[in-house]
């Protein structure tokens, strides 16, 4: 039997949307349009999965998190129009398994709907998350299924890009990939914009990670790119 998606969202054209494309997917798929009835939906047991706005009518998303976390743990991903930091940290704080910022791609939404439950099935079962969701490069540990960096015990936030960027770079550890290389894994092939982006997400990843905590962790190549490399 397939897994049945719980859409929370009071945007109806983006719920249609997503429902369509969960369909396709072979999912089933149930909708509420205000934080109330989702809560009480999810509550009920009508879903494997909650897709959770933020911003709702009746309750906010935050609140319908925080209530069903008394008494589940349903996977939940929120759906948030607001790129800021504290947005994030509160939702997952609260409970939620991961969250992906509007626009955002169908298929990222996909890929981090089938890790919440892949996460949720190994749990019920017992089953301890697998190494392959794990990347660890010295005292910096990269958790894929939760969406979260650490350094030692203390997390680093970092925006979606910069994740992605430093997830390329750790999976291909002592591969040198080009600044096109990465400009494609990152930003997508049909990125419009500055052509030094790559440069400026390495930047600003050594300013939250080798700067703060004192380790070097992404080489410049000079003339083609960059590369992690092993620890010596």
């Amino acid at each position: 039997m397939s897994d049945t998606i719980l859409i929370v969202e009071d945007e109806e054209k983006l719920a249609r949307f997503i429902e369509l494309e969960l369909l396709h997917e072979g999912y089933q798929v149930k909708k509420a349009y205000d934080g109330r009835t989702g809560l009480m939906m999810a509550e009920g047991g009508e879903a494997d999965l909650v897709l959770l706005d933020i911003m709702l009518p009746q309750l906010n998303g935050l609140e319908v998190l925080r209530r069903l976390r008394k008494a589940s743990e349903l996977p939940v991903i929120l759906l948030t129009a607001r790129d800021e930091v504290m947005d994030k940290v509160a939702g997952l704080d609260g409970g939620a398994d991961d969250y992906i910022t509007k626009p955002f791609a169908i298929e990222e939404l996909l890929a981090r709907i089938r890790v919440a439950l892949k996460k949720s099935r190994a749990g019920k079962n017992g089953i301890s998350r697998k190494k392959e969701e794990e990347l660890i490069f010295g005292k910096l540990t990269m958790d894929l299924a939760a969406h979260q960096v650490f350094v030692g015990q203390q997390e680093v936030v970092l925006t979606n890009r910069e994740f992605t960027l430093l997830e390329v770079l750790l999976k291909n550890k002592n591969i040198v990939l080009s600044r096109d290389t990465l400009m494609e894994k990152v930003c997508g092939y049909d990125y419009v914009g500055e052509t030094n982006v790559i440069d400026v997400y390495v930047r600003y990843l050594r300013g939250k990670i080798d700067d703060p905590f004192q380790m070097h962790v992404i080489s410049t190549v000079r003339g083609v790119g960059y590369v992690i490399r092993d620890e010596e």
